[in-house]
């Protein structure tokens, strides 16, 4: 006799990342500052993408979206919209480079593309995770 228990019959949600689709080929990247650079005071963050475009939040467009830059975090759930905090920056306007100020200290950077609901694109569209030293 076989004997299932509850807990076996739940399935996990299928569902990381959101619905809008992004190009194959699509790559998103911090083109300043570097990984390991030091830094003294404020800065500006400068954010490249290929294969995509660049438009402001609620512009719901094909394989199109806008920059947050994480802060000391890692990646969010891919599912839901990305949050808006200290740790969580909102370049809605389409901005491709922005200056951020961040306490002294070892901070870690990554870009993440959202799309017009600031939910990431499915495939999700991300950089590489930086750190860098401010001064």
């Amino acid at each position: 006799m076989l004997i299932v228990s509850a807990t076996a019959l739940i399935v996990p949600r299928l569902s990381v990342a959101g619905p809008t689709p992004s190009p194959p080929g699509a790559e998103e990247y911090i083109i300043w500052p570097y990984d390991g650079a030091t830094i003294t005071g404020g800065f500006w963050i400068r954010m490249g993408l290929r294969n995509m475009g660049v438009c402001p939040k609620g512009i719901d467009k094909p394989q199109a979206g806008h920059h947050h830059v994480l802060v000391d975090t890692d990646l969010p759930p891919m599912d839901q919209p990305i949050p808006s905090d200290r740790n969580h920056l909102h370049f809605g306007a389409g901005e491709t480079e922005a200056r951020l100020e961040l306490p002294p200290g070892k901070h870690t950077l990554q870009l993440l593309l959202g799309d017009h609901n600031h939910v990431p694109h499915n495939p999700p569209v991300y950089s590489n995770k930086i750190t860098v030293t401010v001064r």
